[in-house]
């Protein structure tokens, strides 16, 4: 969950985020380069007192500047159409979650158990406990096992909306009509807050979303209790 003091991405819970991580620190670290690179030209630039009036133009460093960018960018692209490649649909998940936005609130179906549906509203603060989150704790949380490839359909019922869970790296849009998808595993028991990233009317930042990873023995027992 993120706190005051995160200035950067939570910390991650898959290993999607774990490389979304790394790609964002290696793009950084070019951009920072760059940057220092251009900044130190141009003040070299402002404070040189000598000029060439002979020179009409440079066509080797025009060469250089044309070149060294589009390799800079080949950097930055083969990391990132791997990342793509790793997002890309899996064909065997050990469980299908089915999310429907709503105004809204959003609801669930296990699509691998019958008559397992709910419907997930965030808790009013006059009724919060001492150990909820205000503004992101939910009645009815999603369960989910670890180490498990876990595949989600997401649309809406009525207008746009965004499933998102940063510390897994997952942002689906809910679209009426619509069904998308998209997999993640979660490497590690614990609560994973998420809200809605779509702008989707008055209530858009009152549908928080809750996931509780649990060991894949204690998911049974639970999906046994509720079905």
């Amino acid at each position: 969950m993120a706190t005051w003091s995160n200035l950067g991405l939570q910390d991650s819970a898959s290993p999607l985020m774990e490389q979304l991580n790394f790609f964002h620190d290696h793009t950084l670290l070019i951009l920072t380069m760059i940057t220092i690179l251009v900044g130190y030209v141009m003040l070299m630039l402002f404070f040189n007192s000598y000029t060439n009036r002979y020179l009409l133009h440079g066509q080797m460093i025009e060469i250089i500047w044309t070149i060294l960018p589009a390799i800079i960018l080949m950097f930055i692209a083969m990391p990132s159409l791997r990342l793509l490649y790793l997002m890309d649909e899996i064909n065997n998940p050990m469980i299908t979650l089915k999310t429907i936005g709503h105004q809204w609130y959003w609801s669930y179906e296990y699509s691998d158990f019958t008559n397992l549906e709910f419907d997930s509203y965030m808790i009013p603060s006059k009724e919060m406990e001492l150990n909820n989150f205000r503004l992101l704790d939910v009645d009815n949380r999603i369960i989910l096992p670890i180490n498990s490839q876990i595949r989600i359909l997401v649309t809406a019922a009525d207008v746009l909306h965004s499933w998102t869970v940063p510390a897994l790296g997952v942002k689906v849009d809910a679209t009426p009509g619509r069904l998308n998808q998209t997999n993640f595993l979660i490497n590690r028991s614990s609560l994973f807050f998420g809200q809605c990233s779509e702008i989707c009317g008055a209530n858009h930042s009152f549908m928080p979303i809750v996931i509780e990873s649990i060991p894949s023995s204690y998911f049974i027992n639970w999906i046994s209790s509720m079905i």
